[in-house]
Parts: structure tokens; sequence; C-alpha cells
């Protein structure tokens, strides 16, 4: 199996690149980040590779990175999720991105992936949480996380969650309403009131 080609790019098509290797030139399917991210024809690139072998054809996947093709794998083992769809969830966001989404509950952002309804963005979403990579997580608040999970799973204290869904229905989507509350729960400690926090969680989004 190929797992990585170091080469020339000879050029490019709607979905794809000719990587030319010393004289053999690779078709590598790749998602539109990592297109618009290589040089122009004849500069020098390397991409990870996923190789398909099937009876009809082989094809193979190039991404930037080894952590943007585990990404590629991890989608694939969502029920409904294959490689065109997994390929457009990595145009649409980057692997940070997409772990930051998929820890924080946050449907409506893998949602925005052309071709992806709300059902395989909740799929996606629930299968993947536990298996996010922790690596591509860096810089989320823990706190924000817990409660977005305590949210999904309607366990949250009920102040906490009448607060989130005003911040919601305010216009702020579900990471900055996690985090903003999260952060107004540290400050007000147990016992605090809904109205009490949203007025702490807006007092954070405006910072």
């Amino acid at each position: 199996m190929i797992g990585k080609l170091k080469g020339i790019i000879d050029s490019y098509g709607e979905d794809y690149v000719i990587l030319d290797v010393q004289g053999v030139g690779y078709q590598v399917h790749c998602a539109s980040r990592t297109l618009q991210a290589l040089p122009s024809a004849g500069g020098a690139a390397t991409l990870s590779i996923e190789t398909y072998v099937r009876e009809d054809q082989i094809k193979l996947f190039g991404f930037r990175s080894d952590l943007e093709r585990e990404w590629f794998r991890l989608l694939q083992t969502v029920q409904g999720v294959g490689a065109k769809v997994a390929l457009a969830v990595l145009s649409t966001l980057p692997p940070s991105d997409l772990a930051n989404a998929i820890a924080l509950r946050d449907k409506a952002a893998v949602a925005r992936t052309p071709g992806v309804g709300p059902k395989v963005a909740e799929r996606i979403v629930s299968e993947l949480k536990d298996k996010a990579p922790a690596m591509a997580m860096g810089g989320i608040d823990p706190a924000a996380v817990q409660l977005s999970g305590a949210i999904e799973e309607r366990s949250a204290p009920q102040p906490v969650a009448d607060a989130i869904s005003a911040l919601l229905n305010l216009g702020y989507g579900q990471p900055q309403a996690a985090a903003a509350i999260a952060a107004a729960a540290r400050q007000a400690g147990e016992g605090a009131a809904t109205a009490q926090l949203i007025k702490l969680g807006l007092k954070e989004l405006s910072k």
C-alpha cells in the first residue's frame, strides 16, 4: 500500500492533483482545503496517502498531514459516511475545528458541509465524541466540553440549561454559549440562578 508520496505537482483536476514522482504521475484525490494549500504546477509537494483498492480500481486520497488522514479514516467509521462525504467534511472544517465541533457537540458546524444533512451531522458528533483525537482539541475549556455533553444528555442543572438556551435564542452558537455559561457558572458558583448566569455569560461574550 502507498502511505506517502513526495514529488512535483504536474497538474490539477476538479478534485485531484497529478503528482509526478520520478516520472510516474499519480492521480491523488484531495479535499478542497488540501488542494488550495498545495503549490502551483511545478512546485514540490508531499502528501500522506490513503490507498483504496477495489475490484475495478485503485484510488489514492491525499492529505497534508497524517492527522488529516486519520480524520478521513475516522469519519468513515460513522454510518452513512463514505470517502466522498469524509472529504467534503475535511474541505469544510480543518481537523482542529472538526475536533472542536465534535467535542462541543456542535452539530450545526458539521452540517455546514455540502451534502451533510442534520441526521448525518448528528451521527458524526455522537459516534465520534469518544474517538476524536485529543491532540486536535487544544485550547478548548474542558468545562465547556463537559457542559456541552451534559446538555446533550439532558443532565445539566436546569438553570445552566436554561441559560444556554437563552444565549442560543439570542443567536449565539453552541460552542460560544457553552463556553460563556461554563465561565459564568465558575464565577457564580453552585446555586446560581438562570438570570445571573445569562448576565455573566453575556459579559464573557462581550470580552
